[in-house]
């Protein structure tokens, strides 16, 4: 019986980027330069960058490691909501960051921060118990950024993640931060390495179960988030990809009917049910329904960390532990 546990790392990414951003001036424009204001529509509303912002604020991890993936760390006021052990490549940086909340900071921690740029990939961020309204934050002089794949209205955004809008997403807040050469070396050499892991995947007719948490009630991927992109990339099924919700609420008994060929574990660290992949192993080894599988009796397992299951910087070293473990699975 083989269980896959697949370690992603950044190198190649961080190869690029490596030196940038280490002292205050190191990540500013070129010397003498007068960088123009940067106007663009993000998920409907108007955000306009007067200059690249020198107090950032990222209001969790997958902004964060964006920003510090692009040597942005010297830039950046605070960061918060903290759901997965940082990057390894990237932890020096990010000690380097201010911790303003464990999950979201108030809008008036936020305020007291005196941020000049407000980046979020959830729309939880902007509550009016978090940082508040992207639109009352521009009133005050702070343009705030959000994902396009997480937007207010979801009609101003995109409707499914993929990898294009993954990649044009980094390179938006490169330009915004007047790091465009940055942008475009990350992007590069992610698309270098999904290039890599879609040519060594198996390509065989494969069904994937992404289960995210719960044992009670398993939250699993559906259609138009992260996972339904790697499968797409890998030429895989999702067991759940007639789903129209991104998370449905499954049920134990339809899983054992859709019966997956291999089961994807996202490993949580925040300590709940049937977060952590060895709990999910142990759940689906000791549940009367879930044993029976044949992916479960076979121990067909690939575990990647929870935030990799949402689009960031990590979402190709995703793609790069399904294809290493799909692979390993098939010898």
């Amino acid at each position: 019986m083989k269980t896959i546990f697949v370690n992603g790392a950044l190198v190649a990414v961080l190869a690029v980027t490596a030196g940038c951003g280490s002292t205050g001036e190191a990540a500013g424009p070129a010397s003498g330069a007068s960088p123009a204001p940067v106007a663009i529509t993000n998920c409907g509303l108007p955000v306009t960058v007067p200059a690249p912002p020198r107090r950032a604020l990222a209001m969790e991890q997958n902004a964060t490691e964006i920003m510090l993936t692009l040597g942005l760390a010297d830039r950046m006021i605070g960061t918060s909501y903290q759901t997965d052990p940082v990057l390894p490549e990237l932890a020096a940086a990010y000690g380097k960051v201010p911790v303003l909340a464990k999950l979201y900071p108030a809008r008036e921690a936020v305020l007291n921060a005196r941020p000049d740029f407000v980046y979020s990939t959830f729309t939880s961020a902007y509550a009016s118990d978090a940082a508040g309204a992207r639109k009352d934050l521009a009133g005050l002089g702070v343009p705030a950024y959000l994902s396009r794949f997480a937007c207010e209205d979801p009609g101003t955004g995109e409707r499914a993640v993929t990898f294009d809008g993954i990649f044009a997403e980094i390179t938006e807040i490169a330009t915004v931060f007047g790091v465009a050469d940055r942008g475009a070396a990350v992007v590069a050499a992610q698309r270098a390495r999904l290039d890599a892991a879609r040519q060594a995947a198996p390509g065989a007719d494969t069904s994937l179960l992404w289960y995210y948490s719960g044992t009670k009630t398993p939250y699993v991927a559906g259609a138009g988030g992260l996972p339904a992109a790697i499968s797409t990339q890998l030429g895989v099924r999702n067991a759940y990809g007639d789903a129209k919700q991104t998370w449905p609420a499954g049920n134990w008994e339809e899983i054992a009917a859709r019966d997956p060929d291999v089961i994807v574990l996202a490993d949580l660290t925040r300590g709940g049910d049937g977060d952590s992949a060895q709990s999910k192993i142990d759940f689906l080894r000791a549940n009367p329904v879930t044993s029976k599988l044949d992916a479960v009796r076979n121990g067909r397992f690939i575990t990647v960390a929870g935030s990799s299951m949402d689009p960031s910087v990590r979402s190709v070293t995703a793609v790069e532990q399904v294809s290493s473990g799909l692979q390993e699975l098939d010898r």
